[in-house]
């Protein structure tokens, strides 16, 4: 048995907190300071300081940023009919159940005479970043892309580091085609984050930016939502994991497989095992070892198994006791009985019901969002929604009478905080006859 198994039970409430502790993120003086310096450059200089940086961490020196209509019909050219078909089902699961979230107006008479509306409306110009890393991500586009079209933003603006040659993966310019999105740039990193929120000579300021990406990316996001008036980000971020909850009924094989499913995103990326069953963990230990060693990215989905845990409790119950505890992005539910759970599993980005629904589904092709809190962010922070591309306000409309309703209940409170011009501006629309 390579991986321990951690005993709950005889946990005191520091160890407790310790088994569930998070990988740091990173040196955040260092990362903080590093981000800074290429926001300022890229406020101060512009484009000319988005190619410099591209050629500084991506290695190709760019002669232009945008992606050209003729770039996208030569991507749709040169991917293969079941690729097309792959993302166009994606696609299409997607927006049904984006679609189904379309936000209907909330109209109210509060008392007679007194109207209030909650009203939605599309955020004007929104950035989209798509991390290539390691590997493209068309399934990000999809995520991002399909809400900004169905809320009805005006602009849609894609960013993503370039290749080597300069090139973005053609499933990514086709999945932004059938988003409706044509603004598409090659840039990457903080400076694309930056570029979004200041503006460039090239690429127009956005008000909100939406999408994954490494630390520099999260730590950009959050220093210039602080530093641009009237920019937003759509929610933190931290690396990717998952926490399942099993019982002797659990298949050992199909837990594996989706602990390596989260592995295999990076070595900080950090999987969990929460049982009541003991010889199901000593399983899905073997199956792991097992699993790991036939993957690609064998040594990524190895390191992040060194501060994976396999935590062993004496009830299901207790078992999401402890997933509340840690708040996962995305939460498995491989019980007998999984959906019996769900009134009792507060906190999660996402939660995935029974054996045959893998967090793989979630991130391509269910029609859930994959974009999802992380860090124990499900406690507080929803997982991406149509509702994230649009800004809510009320809107109120009163006749003579109903202010008149209202007016004595006003009063009194204008006295009790004293603050008369507020009351005069009831009681001189009453004295006007």
């Amino acid at each position: 048995m390579k991986y321990p198994i951690v005993n709950w039970s005889s946990l005191d409430e520091k160890a407790k907190l310790n088994t569930l502790a998070r990988p740091a993120i990173a040196d955040n003086e260092t990362l903080s300071a590093q981000v800074s310096n290429i926001l300022d450059l890229v406020k101060t200089e512009g484009d000319k300081a988005l190619y410099s940086l591209t050629e500084k961490f991506d290695g190709i020196a760019l002669s232009t940023l945008s992606i050209s209509q003729e770039q996208v019909y030569a991507a749709k050219e040169a991917l293969t009919s079941k690729r097309i078909k792959a993302i166009e089902t994606a696609y299409g699961q997607i927006k049904r159940f984006h679609e189904a979230q379309v936000h209907q107006d909330v109209e109210v008479e509060t008392t007679p005479g007194v109207t209030c509306i909650l009203k939605s409306e599309a955020i004007e110009s929104v950035g989209l970043y798509i991390p290539a890393g390691s590997a493209p991500l068309p399934s990000t586009v999809l995520m991002l892309g399909v809400p900004a079209q169905i809320a009805g933003c005006n602009r849609a603006v894609l960013v993503c580091p370039p290749d080597k040659n300069g090139k973005l993966a053609n499933e990514i310019l086709v999945a932004a085609s059938l988003c409706g999105i044509t603004e598409i740039y090659t840039v990457g990193g903080a400076q694309a984050c930056a570029a979004l929120a200041f503006g460039t000579e090239t690429i127009k300021p956005v008000n909100k930016v939406f999408g994954p990406g490494n630390r520099f990316v999260t730590e950009a996001k959050k220093q210039l939502s602080q530093l641009v008036p009237g920019f937003s980000i759509d929610m933190p971020a931290g690396p990717s994991e998952v926490l399942v909850i099993g019982d002797e009924q659990s298949n050992p094989a199909f837990v594996a497989a989706d602990l390596l499913s989260q592995a295999e995103h990076g070595p900080d990326s950090q999987v969990i095992l929460v049982s009541d069953s003991e010889s199901l963990l000593i399983a899905v230990d073997k199956e792991l070892q097992k699993q790991v060693a036939t993957l690609t990215r064998t040594e990524i989905a190895t390191a992040a198994l060194e501060q994976s845990r396999l935590i062993l409790t004496q009830s299901t119950e207790e078992s999401v006791e402890v997933s509340n505890i840690y708040g996962p992005e995305h939460l498995i539910v491989q019980t007998n009985e999984p959906r019996a759970l769900l009134p009792t599993l507060r906190n999660a980005g996402s939660i995935f019901v029974g054996a045959y629904t893998p967090e793989s589904a979630g991130d391509y092709a269910s029609g859930t969002n994959h974009v999802l809190p992380t860090y124990g962010y499900s406690k507080v922070i929803s997982s991406l929604s149509l509702a994230d591309f649009s800004r809510r306000f009320t809107v109120q409309e009163i006749t003579k009478d109903g202010l008149s309703n209202l007016a004595e209940c006003i009063i009194e409170l204008t006295d009790a905080e004293g603050l008369d011009g507020h009351q005069r501006a009831v009681t001189i629309r009453l004295e006007d006859s």
